[in-house]
């Protein structure tokens, strides 16, 4: 770190010399406006960004690399999360069949890409959303509310017998996925802007917090779609009503550990989310009583159903683990 005393002019101004190799590199001339920043920390930022414009970041990616769909899929995930305004796809022949099912796909299962521009050997698909237009929270809400549902039907198959709510579940997945990658996205492009940042209401810190809690969220999600495959597995077995009954319970408290965890993390609240995280042995009991009584059915079902309690009590760890990122959120910001 280089140290420099300020310096005071006309007995008002206070002034202080910029490094020459940060001026240099980044090619600053005489009478360039410069933006300064007050961060919430006290310290100041200086940028030579002025202008209230969203960086436009274009990534190139070679459809001849890869003959596998998969592979390509997930470099466009990958360069849609680091924050991407602008994707090629680029061949030297024509775009092979492959990709564009792959392009579409891609356009479908995330927000706000659109395809632009189609040539024979060529495809841009652009970035249409303004960050600012999702704020966090609103997705962090969202996220909460469909993955409770999903993991709430995946239990109530157990009774009504209803096959369709599992395919249904798997299709709300694909929506909690959507909002995940956004949140990350929205995070790389913060991390990398603070004007945007600013525009957006929030410090990086906060979108860090942000994006830990919905990774949460999504793997809870992950859960709620194993209980109802492994439902799936005995769906036609006869099951007895105190397993059943048992399960029922289990998830609802897992859920009410889930419930308030996000309400502790709206309200800021620091004693509900330590009294939260206290419940937990109440939910693993639960679970273990699960488990014994799983072991007056049959071996198949008994491996399903024990599938079954460990993603209930999954669902109350990671609901717990959100409780935890609010109190050190909270206990960092205080220090």
């Amino acid at each position: 770190m280089e140290i420099r005393k300020v310096q005071v002019t006309g007995g008002s101004s206070y002034i202080i010399s910029l490094p020459k190799a940060w001026v240099k590199t980044l090619n600053i001339k005489k009478s360039d406006p410069l933006g300064l920043i007050i961060q919430p920390d006290g310290t100041l930022l200086i940028t030579k960004k002025v202008d209230e414009g969203q960086e436009e970041r274009i990534i190139e990616i070679n459809a001849d690399t890869t003959d596998m769909p998969t592979y390509l899929f997930r470099r466009l995930i990958g360069a849609y999360i680091a924050g991407y305004s602008i994707i090629k796809i680029k061949s030297r022949s024509a775009i092979p069949p492959f990709v564009r099912t792959v392009t579409r796909k891609f356009t479908q299962v995330t927000i706000g890409q659109e395809v632009v521009e189609e040539t024979a050997n060529s495809i841009t698909i652009k970035d249409l959303l303004n960050p600012v237009e999702m704020p966090f929270d609103n997705s962090i809400q969202r996220m909460h509310l469909i993955v409770k549902n999903m993991h709430k039907d995946a239990v109530s198959i157990l009774k009504n017998r209803d096959k369709s709510l599992a395919e249904d579940i798997l299709s709300r997945d694909n929506d909690v996925d959507r909002l995940y990658w956004l949140i990350a996205r929205q995070h790389n492009m913060v991390s990398r802007d603070v004007n945007l940042a600013r525009k957006m209401g929030i410090t990086t810190e906060e979108v860090v917090n942000y994006f830990l809690i919905s990774r949460i969220i999504e793997r809870i999600g992950d859960h709620a779609v194993r209980i109802a495959k492994n439902i799936l597995n005995f769906i036609g077995e006869k099951v007895d009503e105190k397993i059943i009954d048992t399960i029922e319970s289990a998830s609802n408290f897992a859920l009410e550990i889930f419930d308030k965890s996000i309400e502790s993390f709206a309200k800021r609240d620091m004693k509900l989310a330590n009294k939260n995280i206290d419940s937990l042995t109440i939910l693993s009991s639960l679970c273990e009583k699960i488990n014994t009584l799983a072991l007056q059915q049959k071996s198949a079902v008994a491996i399903s159903i024990g599938y079954i309690a460990e993603s209930i009590k999954r669902t109350g760890e990671y609901a717990s683990d959100i409780s935890e990122c609010v109190i050190n959120h909270l206990i960092n910001k205080k220090t």
